[in-house]
């Protein structure tokens, strides 16, 4: 008998989900560019798919309701033993619940809000669906960073909401001097990042989270990025975490992908995710 999924920890982005105007091209997209599958999600979501390698869910693609003033934009989710109770530290810490936890079938229940700052998160506590169930190969996510005006009240926040490392805040260097940037961390485990750009350099885009996939191929895959019709904003460069490129699908949706130097095939079922795609960069 195989163990059933272990939750994880709470804090942990957990699960990568996006809403269209057109999911079956952003099936054929997606499919082409990680080589997932798709398969029917909870009923409970309307026309709901989920992103498969083998047997291994990897992200959720949804469909908006047909106003085309709605954002499309990957949303990280992040785990919670209690939606509920997560939901009351959103308000209580200075957020917006968008939409109240509701249960999606068995699979457990979401949660989906915004910081002070604007950036839309989701919130999921697992019930039979404890999310991405692997890490490591190409199409997978890897890593996840909020690009935010400034990281101080921010990351005052998210600590609000998890048990983050305190001694992870602050801007590197530790004296100011250094970019703006905290990393978010369970028990001395980074799992995510905040990186502070300004409140000026907001014009076109909105604070936000991005995810970024692991690759075999940055070039490759951003050259195909722009074949099936999609963006390259950020040409392929090398920085400390591996190769890495800022896409959009031919929605409009941001992402980023990486070729990690010390890429690992893993389960993130321990609840943590290392560091290997945030780099820091400002992706405007």
């Amino acid at each position: 008998m195989t163990d059933a999924p272990v939750r994880r920890t709470p804090g942990t982005p957990c699960w990568v989900s996006l809403m269209v105007h057109d999911v079956p091209a952003t099936e054929a997209f997606y499919g082409a560019l990680f080589g997932w599958e798709f398969a029917p999600g909870p009923p409970e979501l309307g026309l709901y798919v989920r992103g498969r390698i083998g047997d291994d869910e990897i992200a959720g693609i949804g469909q908006l309701q047909p106003n085309p003033m709605l954002r499309v934009a990957w949303s990280t989710y992040l785990a919670s033993d209690d939606a509920d109770t997560t939901a009351r530290a959103i308000r209580t810490n200075g957020g917006t619940v968008a939409v109240p936890p509701l249960a999606a079938g068995q699979a457990g229940r979401l949660c989906i809000a915004s910081d002070p700052a604007g950036a839309l998160f989701g919130i999921w506590e697992a019930g039979t669906h404890v999310g991405t169930m692997v890490s490591g190969p190409h199409g997978t996510p890897v890593w996840c960073e909020l690009i935010t005006p400034e990281t101080a009240s921010i990351g005052a926040f998210y600590r609000g909401l998890f048990a983050y490392d305190e001694s992870a805040a602050g801007p590197a260097g530790g004296d100011g001097s250094g970019p703006d940037v905290q990393t978010l961390a369970l028990a001395g485990t980074p799992v995510a990042s905040l990186h502070g750009i300004g409140s000026g350099r907001f014009r076109e885009r909105h604070p936000h989270w991005i995810v970024y996939f692991e690759v075999d191929d940055t070039d490759a895959a951003a050259l195909l990025v722009t074949e099936r019709g999609g963006q390259v904003l950020r040409a392929p460069r090398d920085g400390a975490h591996g190769r890495t490129a800022i896409v959009t699908d031919p929605e409009g949706a941001l992402f980023g992908i990486v070729r990690s130097p010390d890429r690992t095939v893993r389960s993130p079922e321990g609840g943590t995710e290392r560091s290997t795609g945030g780099d820091g960069q400002d992706v405007r």
